[in-house]
């Protein structure tokens, strides 16, 4: 069996910053919108979840699926979209929910996405940056947490299927 992922954010930290970020969104928005969170399976749901619940007002909520990771760690560089959204978004307050941006790929791919669907405003929120890994320019509005280079698992981020249940953000393997 092997050893359990180093604790990297524990589960008051990201149960805290996930309020901060909903807040945040909120307070920016026109208090009577309805914000459409859009969240990129499978990575995001968990975080997606929290968001949601923790947004004050009405929030409707939709999925995407993307894949653009072989079994491996590292991204093949395509990005496809597997599952499209099920709603219209056309003038719609859309905030993408995404768990962790790195090389900016499948942000980059699901923003552009989005925006041919024209909503009325997009904003994106993500809960880790990896900047070091960038290799194409995204906007994010809102961050979590901003981390190294790491691999890291837990709050829905998995390795080959596994992990995700932990409910702390942890760090896998050599990267520790």
């Amino acid at each position: 069996m092997p050893e359990p992922p180093d604790v990297l954010i524990d589960q008051a930290r990201l149960s805290a910053r996930v309020r901060e970020l909903a807040s945040g969104v909120r307070a920016d928005s026109d208090p009577d919108a309805v914000l459409h969170v859009v969240a990129a399976l499978k990575g995001a749901f968990i975080f997606m979840a929290d968001f949601v619940r923790a947004v004050p007002g009405p929030v409707t909520c939709d999925f995407l699926a993307v894949s653009s990771y072989a079994a491996g760690r590292e991204t093949s560089g395509e990005v496809r979209i597997t599952k499209d959204l099920d709603a219209a978004i056309d003038g719609r307050d859309v905030v993408v929910v995404e768990d962790i941006v790195d090389t900016g790929l499948t942000l980059a791919t699901i923003q552009a996405h989005v925006r041919s669907r024209q909503p009325a405003r997009l904003r994106t929120v993500c809960l880790l940056d990896k900047p070091a890994r960038r290799r194409v320019a995204v906007t994010i509005d809102y961050v979590g947490f901003t981390i190294d280079d790491r691999f890291v698992v837990g709050y829905g981020l998995d390795a080959a299927e596994r992990y995700r249940n932990l409910p702390y953000v942890g760090v896998l393997g050599a990267d520790r």
